[in-house]
């Protein structure tokens, strides 16, 4: 990853990049002024597939001052320019010899197939079968590419890096060994090294693929198809509770679990107690609840017995779970949430978490057609959403062989925990949502 490479950094390749990256979905720093900082670069071996393209994979730090985020650039460098991909071209760079046409990676077969070759393969795996590739298009924090080779993959580029494991590595590479069947398969990863501003330096992943399970559909629209018919949910929720709760087995058996000793207890009422009192200041809209959360976080302290501690989905909703055919419910993308740093994202955690974000995500089905005008459900949305929750929580205890609905105390803290960091979501990202988490804070407190 060092010495000479095809695309280097340069005022040329910084111009255009800050022109293009403020306008992809991925890109973390939306709203701040940025400076760009190169941290590495590299090209991938074997990229050329038809004599033109070369491939180059910087890393790129944004600076606003207060805070820094790491980005993966991927690069194709093209003399000709693609007639079929001015959609995915980042700008044309002029040297001395010649115009070089400038591709993001993930929308070039030239990069898809280098980086398929530069891959990891678990132990006894067979890596990703080759085909042709497509990039999936509304992703918000990752580019997602998928291989139709036989059988299928689908290839997870990570934008955003971070020092260490990524979950979505570690907990699949777990669960796969587990032989996990409500979990995709773990077919290889790549990784990377690169050096920052005190010299340093760190490795982290670069990307996944998992095996793609086509045909399938996701939770979410499978619920609102239901809502919007006037159909109960309890059958499917139950059958989902009982997945999510074998993932949790799952991941007790291959990652261990840790009991909760006074130091770790202290550690989760504190983060609870920091996230209410972060919300409660971030957003305007919380200020008619500000004394009730002040002394939600007071009885934070009285909080029951916590069980044991382990690695969680924690970020599990609707959206990240497929229902497969012949195969049943299974859940994808273990990074967690986007917003919490990834060292909090890897320790343990309780189980229960990914229970209230599930329970957390029905609301948000009920409320869906409200919010965006998409037509009136066909039957009363909280009802709907009730039952479901209750379904989903006895499918869960089923399996767990403990109800949720046991734990009410701890598991109404998380559910609020959860509704707060919506909160602050939607008011930064889509105001018009607001209402759905506010009424869940209410609801609770």
């Amino acid at each position: 990853m060092t010495g000479a490479v095809a695309l280097p950094w340069s005022a040329a390749l910084e111009h255009v990049l800050h022109a293009w990256m403020p306008r992809q979905r991925w890109y973390p720093a939306k709203g701040r002024g940025v400076g760009l900082r190169p941290l590495a670069a590299w090209d991938l071996p074997g990229a050329s597939v038809d004599g033109d393209a070369q491939v180059t994979v910087h890393v790129v730090a944004l600076d606003s001052g207060d805070r820094v985020d790491v980005v993966q650039v991927p690069l194709v460098g093209r003399r000709e320019p693609r007639e079929d991909a001015e959609a995915a071209l980042v700008g044309a760079l002029e040297g001395a010899d010649g115009t070089r046409h400038v591709y993001d990676g993930p929308h070039d077969p030239a990069y898809v197939a280098a980086l398929l070759d530069a891959f990891e393969v678990p132990e006894g795996g067979d890596g990703v079968a080759r085909g042709p590739a497509k990039v999936l298009s509304g992703e918000q924090s990752n580019t997602s590419i998928i291989v139709s080779g036989e059988p299928p993959s689908i290839v997870k580029v990570f934008r955003t890096l971070h020092p260490g494991a990524n979950p979505d590595v570690e907990v699949l590479a777990g669960l796969t060994r587990e032989g996990a069947s409500a979990t995709p398969a773990l077919r290889g990863w790549s990784s990377g090294s690169w050096t920052l501003a005190d010299g340093s330096t760190v490795s982290g992943h670069l990307a996944v693929a998992v095996e793609f399970l086509a045909g399938s559909e996701d939770a979410w629209r499978v619920a609102l198809a239901a809502l919007r018919a006037g159909d109960s949910f309890a059958e499917q929720a139950r059958g989902l509770g009982e997945a999510v709760a074998r993932v949790h087995l799952d991941l007790a058996h291959a990652f261990g679990t840790v009991d909760v000793d006074d130091a770790a207890r202290d550690r989760t009422v504190a983060t609870l107690r920091s996230r209410s009192a972060w919300a409660r200041h971030a957003v305007a809209e919380l200020a008619p609840h500000d004394g009730a959360l002040q002394r939600h976080e007071a009885a934070l302290a009285s909080l029951p017995d916590l069980p044991a501690l382990q690695r969680v989905h924690g970020d599990l909703h609707l959206g990240q779970v497929l229902h497969a055919p012949g195969r049943g419910w299974v859940l994808l993308d273990f990074e967690g949430e986007p917003l919490r740093p990834l060292a909090e994202r890897v320790l343990p955690d309780l189980a229960l978490r990914d229970v209230a974000g599930v329970l957390r995500s029905f609301d948000y089905a009920a409320g869906h057609d409200a919010v965006t005008g998409a037509g009136s459900p066909g039957t009363d949305p909280d009802a709907w959403a009730a039952e479901a929750r209750d379904a989903f929580c006895g499918g869960y205890g089923s399996v767990a062989g403990r109800d949720p609905r046991e734990d009410d105390v701890l598991l109404r803290a998380l559910e609020l925990d959860k509704a707060l960091y919506e909160v602050v979501y939607e008011a930064r990202n889509r105001p018009s949502w607001l209402r759905i988490p506010l009424a869940a804070v209410e609801r609770l407190l």
